[in-house]
């Protein structure tokens, strides 16, 4: 058995909002860090699905069952109601309709949690307020011409966007994380500037809501 990595920290705060033995899908899923945590410590019944075949391999090496494709046509797939929690960490911001797959994930599951780099961390709007250029972060490494990210996304456009499509925040927290991520703590003061991840568990606001 491989050894168990210790997680990044915005992925250990995911972690520790799973509960012991619930059925969990993992989007966008990496080399499997997450799913294997959660195999080994929770004895969570986790699957994934991530892109990068490479990655898929990792998992597979790992003991995880994970499927190659695209998040938002794989998902399309699944029955209704199949998993107690469907993860999306720091993928958002990479996704061409976010509000599609959020309903898609609370289609299939009780309850989704979402992660994203905060594009109102203080850094940031001191670097545009002084330099008028596009700014960059170790949370957000790149130019504007090679990012992965087709959009910038807040804690307060999150919250605001919740409430316009009708599902319900069950846990919020922002994080400051170091430069490499692996160590971190809660912003419990300040979150909309001091953090630089933003990380949300969200569910159905009631049967009858709907998303897009």
């Amino acid at each position: 058995m491989p050894p168990i990595k210790t997680l990044r920290y915005d992925l250990q705060v995911v972690a520790s909002w799973i509960p012991s033995g619930a059925k969990v899908l993992g989007l966008g899923c990496g080399e499997g860090d997450l799913l294997y945590f959660l195999k080994h410590k929770k004895q969570v019944n986790g699957s994934g699905i991530e892109k990068n075949e490479a990655r898929v391999a990792a998992c597979i090496e790992k003991g995880l069952t994970v499927l190659q494709g695209d998040i938002n046509e794989e998902i399309i797939d699944y029955p209704d109601d199949t998993f107690d929690i469907v993860i999306c960490t720091l993928t958002l911001q990479q996704v061409y309709d976010p509000a599609d797959l959020i309903s898609a994930m609370l289609r299939i599951g009780k309850k989704g949690i979402v992660s994203f780099p905060n594009f109102s961390h203080w850094r940031i709007r001191w670097q545009l307020l002084l330099t008028g250029n596009a700014p960059k972060t170790k949370q957000l490494p790149y130019e504007w011409y090679n990012t992965p990210n087709i959009r910038v996304i807040t804690l307060k456009d999150f919250r605001k966007f919740a409430r316009k499509v009708g599902i319900r925040i069950v846990k919020e927290v922002g994080i400051n994380t170091n430069s490499q991520d692996r160590r971190g703590t809660v912003t419990r003061r300040l979150s909309d500037w001091r953090a630089t991840y933003g990380i949300f568990m969200v569910e159905k606001h009631s049967p009858s809501s709907k998303l897009g």
